[in-house]
């Protein structure tokens, strides 16, 4: 993201970004001196007819359609090609953060929004973080060719270079076919774990809450019915005190959101330790009201 804005954005420059969003791309984007647009996100992701509305003159749009962090949407096949759409009629970028699209546990896979471009203009980022280690600190970028020169030129005068071994390693990791190996075994772990955070949540909490973003991804985003948002620092404190940790999804938005949302975390953790936390949790949560 960082190059992306080095290559691409100026000072001033419109850019489009989902509201609620990944934080770490609106620290990236007002860094290099743009002016941010909060575009709506809904049950579906991104809404194109929002974009299309409120985002002419944007130098782009940053998106994240196979896990929408934090609401977990998965954004669907023609909300992909009016992005597209979009930014063909506007001669704007759509920056596609695909950082978790390997877990989908629900439905057919998407073609990725880069894999549908025929005009250049996307820019797609991965990351390496979430399947392997995050200590490896391996990402990639693909660009349209035209780009190509003025991102290697960024990255080499951003750091000089890249680290090498890793990166050969991982090359052979992959071509030898360990990497596919490794990551079916990934997705049974990470399904079965989802599978007992969601039977957790429905026993524990039942209708004080709904869930979005499970059928892909490593997080749910949890919407608590009876808490309102300016209540959701002492949820969150009184959950650290009980030995759980979870975010409050109001710092994700630009807008102030109607509901109180906590982000939960889970693929790091044992289906034993997933149910002992969400019991946990429902103890610490306010009593319903009604």
């Amino acid at each position: 993201m960082d190059l992306t804005a080095r290559v691409l954005v100026d000072p001033d420059d419109r850019i489009a970004i989902e509201d609620p969003h990944y934080p770490a791309a609106r620290q990236v984007f007002t860094a290099a001196g743009a002016r941010l647009i909060p575009i709506a996100v809904d049950g579906d992701g991104l809404d194109p007819a929002d974009l299309w509305a409120r985002a002419g003159g944007a130098r782009l749009v940053y998106v994240t359609p196979s896990h929408q962090f934090p609401t977990g949407a998965v954004l669907p096949l023609e909300r992909r090609l009016a992005l597209l759409s979009w930014a063909k009629h506007t001669g704007a970028f759509v920056v596609e953060d695909d950082y978790d699209s390997e877990y989908r546990f629900q439905g057919h896979p998407i073609a990725a929004i880069k894999g549908l471009d025929r005009a250049g203009s996307v820019i797609y980022i991965g990351t390496f973080s979430k399947l392997l280690f995050p200590a490896l600190r391996l990402g990639y970028l693909v660009v349209p060719p035209e780009l190509v020169s003025g991102f290697a030129t960024a990255k080499f005068l951003a750091d000089r270079h890249a680290p090498t071994l890793e990166q050969a390693v991982l090359a052979e990791f992959l071509v030898e076919g360990h990497f596919d190996r490794l990551l079916r075994r990934l997705r049974k772990r990470v399904a079965a774990r989802r599978r007992a955070l969601l039977a957790a949540l429905d026993d524990y909490l039942g209708d004080r809450v709904a869930v979005s973003g499970t059928n892909s991804g490593f997080h749910v985003l949890l919407w608590l019915r009876d808490v309102p948002p300016r209540e959701l620092p002492s949820v969150v404190a009184r959950a650290a005190a009980a030995g759980v940790g979870v975010y409050s999804s109001t710092p994700f938005y630009v807008t102030p959101p109607r509901r109180a949302g906590l982000v939960l975390a889970y693929a790091s953790m044992s289906e034993e330790d997933i149910r002992s936390r969400i019991r946990q949790l429902a103890r610490a949560l306010p009593v319903s009201r009604t």
